[in-house]
């Protein structure tokens, strides 16, 4: 995944893909709601670092995540 950019993450949630990748110790999915909408879910659950279940995010913040991002899979919703 190293040659993965935020550009082709920005067109893969733009094609309908869902993210699912790990930022500061917790796993999320990551999937378009509308324009400029994204919605982000906790998949893990750390008892010691509570994490809201459900964010929403505009572009600019998933930018501003994007280089810490690790662990990113990628699959679409059937």
């Amino acid at each position: 995944m190293e040659n993965y950019t935020f550009e082709k993450m920005w067109m893969d949630l733009r094609d309908g893909y869902q993210i699912y990748y790990t930022y500061v110790g917790n796993r999320y999915v990551l999937f378009k709601t509308t324009e400029n909408c994204y919605t982000q879910k906790l998949l893990s659950d750390h008892k010691g670092n509570p994490q809201p279940k459900t964010l929403m995010l505009t572009l600019k913040r998933v930018k501003e995540m994007f280089p810490d991002m690790k662990n990113i899979e990628y699959k679409i919703e059937m």
